[in-house]
């Protein structure tokens, strides 16, 4: 029985298999069976033991089975062993049930209306999944006068198909086809597919354009303008698409002058004036014009237009430039002749009587030269830098009436000399450099401008050289001689030098070279690159104070030094707990650095601390230096004056050297002062601006951020308890230069009047300070 529904299209015409027993060697006999396609589940299709010969009661024994050459089994038989093999061959028979379908629901052809009778063109045919008689078998086209359908038929099958033109196609009449193309197939019932076929039919140029009538007249003046229309003429042609589209041309029988007086819109058919129309010379045109179609092969109709010109009195002046000399100097002198003009006026009398004249202001006028000849002079200054071209019109009209006049502008360029030196924005300006910078680092721009052009504005940068203290300054600095960026030759120390100067010179290339200064006032800017440094004598230093000391009393001073300025500089005073109980008995003063007792000692305190001073500065990132100091509890007064005996021993030692330095610095100080006040008053009459350098160099009270500045080389100052050492020194000396504030009053030339310093020396029993106080201006 059939397993499945079987689909003719879907596989083989014969499906085969296999009826298995137990012999393996031999097949023994071949079955053949037919049956219908798309025939239901459960049709009968052969009796397979009877046909083979088997007996029926060996089948349920012998368990009869199928083996299927397809992937799915459409047949199903129950057989068991012994095995046996036999071929057994279903065929599978077509039905009619698909009809012909083209490729195309609508097939587009172009034909051109000049294709010969005979002529074929190919159509897809149709598909039909059926075969035999089932397939296609014909093909019918709608009726038509024009075209009819061909095909051939091989082995009973249809593989091509044409349709042929009857006779010439006429687009005027007819310009598109419908037609209906069906297929037909053998079976029964026949069944059929159709096709709709649109035949557009292709102009051809069989027709000429044809003017509205051959011959045209009409009139235009002589003095009309480029453009003014004179004509449109208008042609038609009765093809379609290209072979219709009109172009208008003049004949090859109009000459380049009659061209070069009008033109012809070879789209609109407008004839415009083109060039300058004379009745004295020619009083009428006579104008042969074509109208061409576009088509593959071009018709042309023909027509004449008879142009007459109607005179009036147009002949203005005409002026023409004989001679220009440009570019024009910008020191040229006044009277100087830029160009010589020639004016004509054909006309005669007072109507060729010109007069010739400028028309707006400008530095130029215009003279009569000779005869109908003017020349055109310079008659002010030029300044190339204010204005580097005129435009000059020059008018020239005659006394005719109406007046008519001749206008001619002149381009008068002006050439560029050298009468500008370069410029700074500024004469004046001022660089911050923080130390330790990399040597080689871009620290300054100097930016000049030169109004001139070409190599009057190329401008170089020089350094002019000079020394500080001794050390030339391109030591220092060096300047990129053709973008002006300075760059920084070593790695500056603010504590070795804060303050220089320097001039930038911009020189032009011009023939005669001009050139301008900039004072450029370069500042080190302090970093915090020091940190604060305790006296050697702090080292394991030991003091000795009383048990009975009261809360208050000093147990000793110490002092740290920064080399930084400013804020760098500024010194913080703590003591370090290492014990982390707070309970100690000392304190220290922040900014002064003495440590005093803050509470009485008692019997449960230590007979001896070691005390940790931490000095740390204010500079970001915090550098900090320490002092470890010995304190001893000593309870016999005795003790603490023989102490102090020694301590006042060593003072005495000490006292005679203290002395000695105080008076060789105040020897040395007078000494530079005296010469530095010479120095000025030699240095002033040339140069006026190093006294503003020189104030820079011994301001002491701010730096350049506004900020106190403190000593770079301030001594230590050490006591013991309350007695104090008599031969303790404190010298505070200025730093370098630093920026003056907006307070002081500078005189017009610069120079600071009655400015002195004042210095200060003071002594008591226990401390001499050698001060240098701020400039003090009168």
């Amino acid at each position: 029985m059939l397993y499945q529904r079987l689909d003719y299209k879907a596989r083989s015409r014969l499906i085969h298999f296999f009826l298995l027993q137990i012999t393996w060697d031999v097949v023994l006999s071949q079955l053949h069976y037919i049956i219908p396609e798309e025939s239901k589940h459960g049709t009968f299709v052969g009796r397979i033991a009877q046909d083979l010969g088997l007996d029926i009661g060996e089948i349920n024994s012998r368990m009869l089975h199928i083996v299927s050459r397809d992937e799915k089994e459409y047949f199903q038989v129950i057989v068991d062993k012994p095995v046996q093999m036999y071929r057994v061959d279903v065929e599978i028979e077509d039905i009619n049930d698909n009809s012909p379908v083209f490729p195309f629901s609508v097939t587009r052809l172009v034909v051109s209306e000049m294709k010969p009778a005979g002529s074929r063109f190919p159509l897809k045919v149709a598909a039909d999944p059926d075969l035999g008689t089932n397939s296609i078998t014909n093909y019918e086209l709608s009726a038509s006068e024009y075209f009819a359908l061909d095909f051939q038929k091989y082995i009973n099958q249809i593989k091509s198909l044409e349709l042929v033109l009857k006779k010439n196609l006429d687009r005027e009449k007819q310009s598109v086809h419908n037609l209906t193309l069906t297929a037909y197939d053998g079976g029964k019932p026949r069944l059929s597919g159709t096709t709709h076929i649109i035949v557009n039919v292709e102009d051809f140029n069989d027709n000429a354009p044809v003017f509205d009538q051959p011959f045209y007249q009409c009139s235009v003046n002589e003095n009309a303008v480029e453009g003014t229309l004179v004509f449109k003429l208008n042609a038609t042609d009765l093809d379609e698409g290209r072979n219709g589209e009109i172009i208008y041309e003049f004949s090859n029988m109009v000459s380049e002058e009659e061209k070069e007086a009008f033109t012809l819109d070879k789209h609109t058919g407008e004839i415009r004036v083109k060039g300058k129309l004379d009745f004295e010379s020619v009083n009428m045109y006579e104008l042969q014009v074509e109208a061409i179609d576009n088509g593959d092969f071009q018709l042309v109709g023909h027509c004449k237009v008879l142009v007459t010109v109607v005179d009036v009195n147009d002949n203005p002046p005409e002026m023409t430039v004989t001679s220009l000399s440009v570019p024009v100097p910008e020191n040229s002198p006044q009277g100087t002749t830029v160009a010589i003009i020639s004016v004509h006026d054909k006309d005669s009398g007072s109507n060729g009587k010109v007069h010739c004249y400028i028309t707006e202001p400008s530095p130029f006028k215009v003279n009569p030269a000779f005869m109908s000849d003017f020349s055109l002079t310079l008659n002010g200054p030029l300044d190339r830098e204010v204005k580097d071209e005129y435009e000059v019109t020059i008018t020239a009209r005659d006394e005719g009436s109406p007046s008519l006049s001749t206008s001619k502008t002149l381009k008068i360029d002006i050439s560029d000399t050298n009468d500008n030196a370069p410029r700074f924005i500024q004469p004046v300006d001022t660089v911050f450099i923080k130390e330790n910078n990399p040597p080689g680092s871009h620290i300054y721009t100097a930016s000049a401008f030169d109004p001139d052009i070409g190599q009057n504005s190329f401008i170089t940068y020089s350094i002019r050289e000079r020394t500080i203290e001794g050390i030339p300054l391109s030591s220092y600095i060096s300047i990129n001689p053709e973008n002006g960026k300075v760059f920084a030759l070593v790695s500056f120390d603010h504590e070795q030098i804060s303050y220089f100067q320097c001039h930038i010179k911009a020189t032009d290339a011009g023939l005669q070279a001009l050139s301008s200064n900039l004072t450029l006032n370069i500042f080190i800017e302090d970093i915090n690159d020091n940190a604060p440094t305790f006296t050697p004598l702090h080292s394991e230093l030991t003091i000795k104070a009383p048990k009975s000391a009261e809360p208050g009393h000093l147990i000793t001073k110490v002092k740290a030094v920064d080399l930084d300025s400013g804020y760098n500089a500024w010194t913080f005073y703590k003591l370090k707990d290492f014990g982390g109980s707070g309970k100690s008995p000392f304190t220290i003063a922040h900014q002064t650095g003495e440590i005093t007792l803050k509470r009485s000692f008692t019997d449960s305190d230590s007979d001896e601390y070691r005390l940790h001073v931490v000095a740390q500065d204010h500079g970001e990132p915090v550098m900090t230096a320490e002092a470890q100091i010995v304190v001893s509890v000593v309870e016999s007064v005795e003790e603490l004056k023989f102490d102090n005996q020694e301590t006042k021993v060593t003072g005495d030692e000490f006292s005679d050297e203290n002395i000695y330095l105080v008076v060789a610095i105040c020897v040395i100080s007078s000494i530079f002062l005296i010469t530095l006040i010479v120095f000025t008053v030699l240095r002033w009459q040339k140069y006026r601006d190093e006294v503003n350098e020189l104030k820079e160099n011994y301001r002491i009270c701010s730096n350049t951020g506004g900020s106190w500045m403190y000593s770079q080389h301030t001594q230590y100052n050490i006591s013991s308890n309350s007695v104090r050492p008599k031969s303790d020194l404190i010298v505070f000396t200025p730093n370098n230069s630093q920026t003056l504030g907006n307070e002081e009053q500078v005189n017009p030339q610069g120079v600071m009047s009655n400015s002195f310093y004042k210095w200060s020396v003071r002594c008591n029993s226990t401390t001499v300070a050698f001060v240098p106080c701020v400039p003090v201006i009168i």
